[in-house]
């Protein structure tokens, strides 16, 4: 299938499913404007990934995509936590509170998730899409079989092309520049931290697949930089943070728009994956990590949001998991529909290749 043809596209734009800031009101607000919607379902169980797809299909009759996280068994190391929380405990302790006894595996792998597959495959979503690595081929299988159009993040060659050996429909092109959780399929190797803007290039004359890039694209030039680098659509995630319609409570918006967005870092600190995030009190605290490694994911991430609340309840908003890519400070707080129609105003005015050519299809079918 084609992503733009097949999924309707007018714009070639896909809003990223970051987890715990996308939602069905802003998936479908994008996706009735002519992008391709998502939703985030890799921090919630299948009963709340059912009530998310329903939701999104009764807000939108287009296509719309549902991200899960497909990471690695979280392997319990008692000492390793032991350690984390103990140093975690001053933290803690400025809010006058305790750390947890012992931290839990907070989120399912899809991979080993078998109530959420049997709900994706019962709703059948139009898109699916897959972060931190690939299930297996049953599963692709069994999906294909529904009629889904499939994705899968890279953000190496060598991810790419298992990607591509697996049968997946596109690639997303995840450059070092993007915001959240980097989908790395495995953690401890070495990672080229390649760029949007090479590793979009190199996929697509490499593989013959349609690609995405995703990282620090904000506006329409960037998705027409994407395009003439041979991508098919350009994913933007940061750039929907500020929309009324995204989860982000009032303190990350307010930190979106404040000098940490133009110092975002990549930490493991706050989940125990790779993730950027704006600058604040607990990014800052790798300066005293030490040389300690945060426990696997999503475990550690139990610890992270155990801070955060104890933080929050003293209206201490430093310690919050604010994901934000390189672009931050290029963010722009518009309704998802006006900032899509932004976005293919912006794009048509740098006259690329995608507006031309639907500038004459419309024309040739009115």
């Amino acid at each position: 299938m084609s992503l733009i043809d097949d999924l309707k596209l007018t714009v070639p734009l896909i809003q990223a499913p970051m987890a715990g800031v996308s939602t069905p009101s802003l998936a479908a607000a994008v996706s009735e404007a002519g992008g391709l919607g998502s939703i985030g379902i890799g921090a919630t169980d299948a009963a709340g990934a059912r009530a998310m797809i329903q939701e999104s299909r009764g807000r939108t009759k287009r296509a719309f995509n549902v991200n899960l996280f497909v990471h690695g068994h979280a392997r319990a190391d008692p000492e390793r936590e032991a350690s984390w929380l103990e140093w975690l405990a001053p933290q803690f302790a400025e809010f006058g509170a305790e750390p947890p006894a012992s931290l839990r595996t907070i989120y399912k792998s899809f991979a080993e998730d078998p109530d959420m597959l049997s709900a994706i495959l019962e709703l059948a979503p139009p898109v699916v899409s897959f972060h931190f690595g690939l299930p297996s081929a049953d599963t692709l299988s069994a999906l294909r079989g529904r009629g889904i159009y499939l994705m899968a993040t890279a953000t190496s060659l060598d991810e790419a092309r298992a990607i591509k050996s697996a049968g997946i429909d596109a690639i997303v092109a995840q450059g070092i520049e993007a915001g959240g959780h980097r989908g790395v399929f495995d953690p401890a190797a070495p990672d080229d931290a390649l760029s949007t803007l090479a590793l979009t290039r190199l996929l697509v004359r490499e593989l013959g697949l349609p690609v995405i890039a995703a990282g620090g694209i904000m506006d329409g030039a960037g998705i027409a930089a994407a395009l003439d680098l041979g991508a098919v659509a350009a994913q933007l995630g940061t750039a929907f943070i500020a929309c009324p319609e995204s989860a982000a409570d009032d303190a990350y918006r307010a930190a979106l728009r404040g000098p940490g967005a133009y110092h975002t870092i990549l930490t493991s600190l706050i989940s125990g994956r790779p993730a950027r995030a704006l600058a604040n009190r607990f990014t800052a605290l790798a300066n005293e990590l030490g040389g300690r490694v945060p426990p696997d994911y999503p475990r550690a991430y139990d610890a992270g949001k155990a801070l955060h609340a104890a933080a929050t309840a003293k209206c201490e908003h430093g310690f919050g998991a604010q994901w934000a890519g390189q672009g931050a400070p290029l963010t722009r707080a518009l309704p998802a529909a006006r900032l899509v129609q932004t976005l293919r105003d912006e794009l048509q005015r740098c006259g690329s290749n995608f507006a031309a050519q639907h500038a004459t299809q419309t024309t040739l079918s009115s």
